[in-house]
């Protein structure tokens, strides 16, 4: 296994692969001086059609690797994940465990005309998280969903702006725009990484809307609860994991974070948190 890291006490995040760096590019915009570390699983992206009990046993892992690293606390970048597994990782880990929800609620405040749109995976829209939060902050707005199959893997691919990721985005807003949505969650931690695609095929008159930001406050909120907020002193660093099988993998990763960052490739045999 990855020997720990020589870094003070940090904040672990991961995500089925790259989408959750849109998350964590807000904690350290938020948090800069925190260390943070990221595992991007995509060696078994996208989680959306896997089961529940592979991707609580995937969290639980990934999890318990970070938390060796020297996590202080963990952020399930991933809204897929966090349906099928915080409660889980709740219960068996003492540490804060922050997820990620599409948001309705604040879609809802910002709709002017009340039809909101989420794009999503199938495994968000089916959970049972979704449906509790339509119920709660979806009853005076028509909320119209669009699971948005292969988008995530385009992503992972790194093809951001390429004729095959306009096509899939086409097909996955027009609709939602048909049917009235003024306002439009990106409820994947990936879709923001095709944002401006998203805006150009959806209009200028269209909201978007992430979580990224909320996340981020809610995980200083809760840093904050329990005393684990780091000093105001100095930068923390970045480390980041990735099981992907791809050559391009680190490629892509310093692409979309955009900022020096340390990587390491895992492969089965460094690392056992990919059995």
């Amino acid at each position: 296994m990855a020997g720990k890291q020589d870094l003070r006490p940090a904040i672990g995040i991961f995500d089925s692969g790259v989408g959750g760096l849109s998350v964590l590019r807000h904690i350290h915009e938020q948090l800069p001086a925190e260390s943070l570390l990221y595992f991007a699983d995509s060696l078994h992206a996208p989680y959306g059609p896997k089961s529940q009990a592979f991707i609580i046993d995937r969290s639980r892992s990934i999890a318990r690797f970070l938390i060796e690293q020297g996590a202080k606390a963990i952020v399930v970048a991933c809204n897929t994940a966090t349906a099928a597994a915080i409660k889980t990782l709740r219960q068996e880990l003492d540490l804060p465990i922050i997820g990620m929800e599409p948001a309705v609620k604040p879609a809802a405040a910002a709709t002017r005309n009340g039809v909101v749109g989420v794009l999503a995976t199938t495994g968000t829209l089916q959970s049972a998280q979704f449906s509790a939060l339509l119920e709660n902050y979806g009853k005076n707005i028509q909320v119209v969903t669009q699971a948005c199959i292969g988008l995530v893997e385009c992503i992972e691919r790194g093809e951001l702006a390429s004729d095959t990721a306009r096509s899939l985005v086409a097909d996955y807003v027009l609709p939602l725009i048909q049917a009235g949505a003024d306002t439009i969650v990106l409820g994947c931690t990936h879709y923001p990484f095709v944002k401006s695609l998203i805006a150009e095929i959806a209009g200028p008159d269209i909201v978007l809307i992430d979580t990224g930001e909320a996340v981020a406050r809610q995980l200083r909120h809760r840093l904050y609860e329990r005393g684990l907020l780091a000093g105001t002193q100095g930068l923390g660093g970045v480390h980041c994991w990735t099981n992907s099988p791809s050559t391009h993998a680190v490629q892509l990763i310093e692409r979309l974070h955009g900022e020096p960052i340390v990587i390491e490739a895992l492969t089965h045999q460094t690392v056992s948190v990919l059995e």
